[in-house]
């Protein structure tokens, strides 16, 4: 029996390919709530008043830099004044929602499905990634403007009456590096979709290894889930208790991921560095800038934060308690031959790679500074810097020996529930359930 095109089906009544249409739709439908959920975001923090119509421009620029791509600030003050400004961050909160949309898109025409071929899947991933290349030129030709800093000139007056300009800062999207980083965005988020998905379709040479891959990703992205929710939840709360509501839905919609993710692997144990200056703060509670706001680059862990609040501890204990759920969700997900051991393995290796992308993801570096003939940084109150980093080789390590551990006490606490697979009998035996 013959095979029909897109659209088609093939003679077990399967559909064996998808066209543009669902491409557009998925493609459409996560670019509208990223750009929706960055407007609400800079809406409430205040940028709708930014002169010029540039609202716009600023939304698109923050949905490219969620979708992995990159934004360069520039600005200058004349012919002997130079502002420079840098900024390396993500607004996680606008990547998570339109990395859900996107992935569900993907995987709604490939359920009820047992295994695709790799052709099939590459091809509708392909359709997918071409109408993205051309939503990020899109974003990137709307994402540049140029703005003048009244009142912001730091010498006296020299710049804007002798040299006769005004100190200007504006971004523009760098097209060329923002479609190569987009597209490897598309591709992660597509990938985990697959890894994380039990019902998603996979070529039959990758079939063995779903039941070792997929509980261990499932898993992982559960435990940031969580985490997402319940600061969602505090988040709520605090804006409808403790007033300021509209800065708190801004850190809500652009930056809560970068927030609770940075919270879990304080709980692990983890040590970060940063230091805040200037007028410019970090989209987290007073807690993390009273001990980052010091002349010098300071520690940022548990102990430290505790110091200015005991509550901080508790993330300690959340720690524990998600990512022992999380290795007793992956361990229920496994077949039930699988070893206490084996679980604890896979578990350290799933949440060291969490951690890991959890590091490089919330991140944060900006500058912005003037300089009057090459002489420094003249910024005084205009110039600031952000900077958090972490300590990568410590927090992995960390990761190692709480997967083992929780992975470990998962896999004891999953044999004691009905799990599908074989079980070993003290004979040796196997049987099924």
């Amino acid at each position: 029996m013959s095979t029909q095109g897109s659209g088609g089906r093939s003679g077990t009544g399967v559909r064996v390919a998808h066209g543009w249409g669902d491409a557009l739709l998925t493609v459409l439908t996560g670019l509208l709530v990223m750009g929706v959920t960055a407007a609400l975001g800079l809406w409430s923090a205040g940028a709708a008043e930014l002169p010029g119509g540039s609202f716009p421009r600023v939304v698109a620029a923050v949905v490219v830099m969620a979708a992995g791509g990159s934004v360069a600030l520039s600005g200058n003050a004349g012919d002997l004044a130079r502002t420079h400004a840098d900024i390396s961050a993500l607004p996680l909160s606008v990547t998570l929602v339109g990395a859900l949309v996107l992935a569900a898109g993907f995987l709604r025409p490939l359920r009820h499905r047992a295994v695709a071929t790799a052709r099939e899947l590459s091809g509708w991933a392909a359709r997918i990634a071409l109408l993205w290349v051309l939503v990020l030129i899109g974003l990137s030709l709307l994402a540049r403007q140029t703005f003048d800093i009244p009142g912001a000139d730091p010498t006296g007056g020299v710049i804007g009456d002798v040299l006769d300009a005004s100190p200007q800062a504006g971004f523009r999207a760098e097209i060329p590096l923002t479609l190569v980083l987009g597209v490897f965005w598309l591709a992660g988020v597509l990938v985990l979709a697959l890894l994380v998905s039990s019902g998603a379709p996979l070529p039959v040479r990758l079939v063995r290894f779903q039941e070792s891959v997929r509980p261990a990703a499932y898993a992982m992205v559960a435990l940031l889930l969580a985490y997402v929710a319940v600061g969602l939840v505090t988040g709520l709360v605090v804006a409808v208790t403790r007033g300021h509501p509209a800065e708190t839905f801004a850190v809500i919609l652009l930056g809560l991921p970068n927030l609770v993710w940075l919270v879990l692997t304080l709980g692990l144990g983890a040590s970060w560095e940063g230091k805040v200056d200037g007028p410019f703060g970090l989209p987290m509670p007073q807690v993390l800038d009273s001990v980052l706001r010091t002349p010098d680059v300071s520690t940022l862990n548990v102990g430290t934060l505790a110091e200015q609040d005991g509550r901080v501890w508790w993330c300690v204990v959340a720690a524990a308690l998600f990512t022992l759920a999380s290795g007793f969700l992956m361990a229920a997900r496994s077949p039930a031959r699988i070893r206490p051991w084996q679980h604890a393995l896979r578990m350290a290796a799933a949440l060291t790679l969490t951690v890991f992308a959890v590091c490089l993801l919330v991140r944060i570096s900006a500058h912005y500074g003037l300089s009057l003939l090459g002489l420094g940084d003249l910024g005084g109150g205009l110039g600031g810097e952000v900077l958090l980093r972490p300590r990568l080789w410590g927090a992995l390590g960390l990761a190692v020996l709480w997967g083992l551990v929780t992975g470990f006490l998962g896999g004891l606490l999953a044999s004691r529930v009905h799990r599908r697979g074989e079980a070993v009998p003290p004979g040796g035996e196997l049987r099924t359930r």
